[in-house]
């Protein structure tokens, strides 16, 4: 597998790139425009999105009116042609989505599109197999680098090389380009084989921004609230503390087996610090196990507040209950992200055109 790694030769600086026009993206599995949005400052033209969530495609069309939104299944949109929901003869130069990450059945054989069918990774790339845009952008979760040993991955990857790609992927990190939070994902790029130039991702901007940069002057928002034995446990929890900060016989009541299993990683009843980034957002902010907690007050962190630490500017409208509202933002590429790639992608199609 070609993994892309992060040394000065194989990055670029982004801070100079512009698009010397407005290419032209279709994106799968949009969400609430976190990819999008973040593809769009970089100099991208949207001219279909695909999400069958109604909550979200209500925040796409909100915030963006001229968008393209297809709220659709991409079953459908893939078993019906991209085509038939694009506008006449536009070419497209990209692909852009996330596909959930599902397991095949391998046989012992390298797989195939054929192989894939009924996941949806198959109809990720049989819609690109139908667009052949110059390039494909596919993010998921760190966790597929090693989804089932690496094989995985590598199917997808025979998948795209199958369809006429030249793949490469790495895991990066949304820390490295100005969004305080600790996600990471993996970036698979494919070029269409009839272009010989290579991908170089996006160069870490050498800072790491903290909470504190994220929540300046945030503006207020409706937010979830803990249940009182939950608030009352994590009162006792210091900024930057967790779990290991509780007094033992709470600590063994509160985390219940978790606790005789070493308690596992320090996202239990967690409670962030001003200054360090945040840890990966949650679709639910009170979730249990996963707790993000405010600093100063014993709260999660409201909706507004969700949508900073994922680099959402404050006047992007999100649009849904506050449940739905916290999923569409915790499920969400964070925008400076996503900016950040499509910045790198740029500079690769200014060199094709």
């Amino acid at each position: 597998m070609f993994k892309r790694t992060l040394h000065e030769n194989s990055t670029i600086d982004i801070r100079n790139i512009h698009a010397n026009r407005a290419y032209n993206v279709v994106e799968l599995f949009a969400g609430a425009g976190g990819l999008a949005l973040g593809l769009e400052k970089a100099g991208f033209n949207e001219v279909g999105l695909v999400e069958i969530d109604q909550n979200a495609c209500n925040t796409l069309r909100r915030n963006r009116p001229h968008w393209n939104v297809i709220e659709e299944d991409v079953v459908t949109v893939a078993e019906r042609g991209i085509h038939t929901y694009l506008p006449e003869n536009i070419e497209v130069d990209l692909l852009s989505g996330g596909y959930p990450c599902q397991a095949f059945s391998y046989a012992g054989k390298r797989l195939g599109l054929e192989d894939v069918r009924g996941t949806m990774f198959y109809y990720y790339a049989k819609i690109l197999r139908d667009l052949k845009p110059k390039v494909f952008l596919a993010e998921n979760v760190k966790g597929l680098v090693t989804h089932d040993n690496g094989r995985t991955l590598q199917s997808m990857i025979d998948v795209f090389t199958e369809i006429g790609y030249k793949v490469t992927w790495n895991v990066l990190r949304a820390i490295d380009y100005g969004v305080a939070q600790k996600r990471e994902r993996i970036v698979i790029i494919g070029i269409r084989n009839d272009i010989d130039i290579e991908f170089k991702d996006p160069r870490p901007f050498g800072y790491i921004p903290t909470l504190r940069d994220a929540l300046n002057d945030v503006p207020p928002s409706p937010g979830s609230i803990y249940p009182e034995k939950k608030r009352r446990v994590l009162e006792m929890v210091p900024p930057g503390g967790c779990w290991v900060d509780l007094p033992d016989e709470i600590a063994k009541e509160y985390m219940g087996s978790s606790y005789f299993s070493g308690g596992g990683k320090r996202g239990m009843a967690r409670r962030i610090s001003w200054d360090e980034p945040c840890l990966t957002l949650t679709c639910s902010p009170a979730q249990k196990q996963t707790e993000r907690c405010h600093p100063d007050e014993t709260r999660p962190f409201t909706t507004r507040e969700y949508a900073r630490i994922q680099s959402f500017p404050d006047d992007w409208i999100f649009e849904g209950t506050i449940t739905n509202v916290y999923k569409q933002i915790g499920n969400a590429v964070p925008v400076e992200m996503a900016k950040s790639i499509g910045l790198a992608i740029v500079d690769l199609l200014n060199k094709i055109d």
